[in-house]
């Protein structure tokens, strides 16, 4: 790789760098409010909020990292024309085919990264947040115990909190436990805090008094105490086992799902869209860079308008990203509709490949051209027309 090739192969990784993490950013932000819930109504940590909302930002990748590749590749192109260095280059010798290596080179490492993604790192992440999801679901501690109800965890278990406070803590506690026929224990404390060690739950009391009334005694017995611990090791640990969806697994695992299966065997259709899915996610960058490079990476002029070539593009991209969304969605029940998107993007690459050996330029027809001009001279001369006294 010469030194030309290094320069634009890094300006344009930086540039995806920079447009991945912005965009990816942004949308994580609304994808994040959404688990606000988290730390509010259940409880929980920010840590434990940033963990969870944290998880879904390789499948957010999986999905900007084509079109951040097509808008660093445009960047990098635009950059160089308006420096003129794409002329200086074609001066030199440079065919569009041969300038073409360095965003090849660049558009391989994000396939690389693609291709990781959605093979492991996408579906671990999913299969984590459910994971957390089910613990968080599952533990009675911030699921069921909400403030100013009494709420009934055992035939003879009732625990009623008066508020949830900053850092996991509840306040006002109130226990009435009758599990035990010869005695019951009633449980008042100022605030409790829930400590997970060792597979146990314990409820840690704080600032408060015991009161047992054991059977076939009159008078309760009345211990008052600083710190209590409340074994709630048999509630908090029910409904871990998860069954994981599509989205949750692996790509080897979607290539030879157990017939057993019964998520295979309920819904075969969307196992078949989601293998090709991942299949054909590293072949979407080699497609958006070639039909970026086609529209923009033909030599012109700094008298040529390069507007045509980018919205052109632009709608070139979006409309095979929306084809591949809809065979997507026809893969479920069309056994062929992988093939038509194979199909596409082997079609996409070629064009574009066709139109950099042969130097196309695109440009905008000249009736279309006549057509804007009379437009915006027929505006200009609206504005410049006198206003009547």
């Amino acid at each position: 790789m010469g030194s030309i090739d290094r320069y634009i192969f890094r300006t344009t990784l930086a540039s995806f760098a920079l447009v991945l993490v912005s965009l990816t950013g942004v949308i994580w932000i609304t994808q994040a409010l959404r688990g606000i819930d988290l730390m509010t109504s259940q409880g929980q940590t920010i840590l434990t909020f940033l963990g969870i909302t944290s998880l879904v930002i390789p499948a957010l990748v999986l999905i900007i990292s084509p079109i951040a590749l097509m808008i660093a590749i445009s960047h990098t192109l635009n950059k160089l024309a308006t420096d003129s260095e794409i002329i200086v280059m074609n001066a030199a010798g440079f065919s569009p085919f041969r300038l073409f290596y360095p965003f090849f080179y660049a558009t391989c490492v994000v396939a690389l990264l693609v291709a990781f993604i959605a093979a492991y790192l996408a579906p671990d992440g999913m299969r984590r947040i459910k994971q957390w999801d089910a613990e968080i679901t599952a533990d009675v501690l911030t699921n069921i115990l909400q403030p100013g109800r009494f709420a009934q965890l055992d035939q003879n278990l009732t625990i009623r909190i008066r508020e949830r406070q900053p850092g996991g803590i509840m306040a006002g506690i109130f226990i009435d436990d009758r599990r035990d026929p010869k005695e019951r224990n009633s449980i008042v404390a100022e605030r409790g805090t829930v400590v997970k060690s060792g597979g146990e739950t314990i409820l840690v009391l704080e600032d408060g008094n015991l009161q047992r009334f054991e059977a076939g005694k009159r008078d309760p017995a009345l211990v008052t105490f600083a710190r209590h611990g409340f074994d709630m090791s048999k509630f908090s640990n029910q409904g871990r086992d998860v069954t994981l969806g599509i989205r949750e697994r692996y790509l080897w695992e979607l290539f030879s799902p157990s017939e057993d299966d019964p998520v295979y065997k309920s819904v075969p259709g969307q196992f078949r869209s989601e293998l090709h899915d991942r299949i054909m996610a590293p072949l979407y960058p080699f497609a958006f860079a070639a039909l970026t490079f086609a529209f923009l990476g033909a030599p012109r002029t700094t008298r040529q308008s390069r507007n045509f070539s980018i919205g052109s593009s632009i709608l070139a991209v979006f409309g095979l990203r929306m084809a591949g969304f809809a065979c997507s969605v026809m893969a479920v029940k069309s056994p062929a509709a992988p093939i038509v998107q194979y199909a596409m993007l082997a079609v996409a690459i070629g064009l574009g490949v066709w139109m950099i050996v042969g130097g196309v330029v695109v440009e905008a027809p000249p009736a279309l051209l006549e057509a804007i001009n009379r437009s915006n001279a027929r505006i200009a001369r609206l504005f410049r027309r006198p206003v009547a006294a």
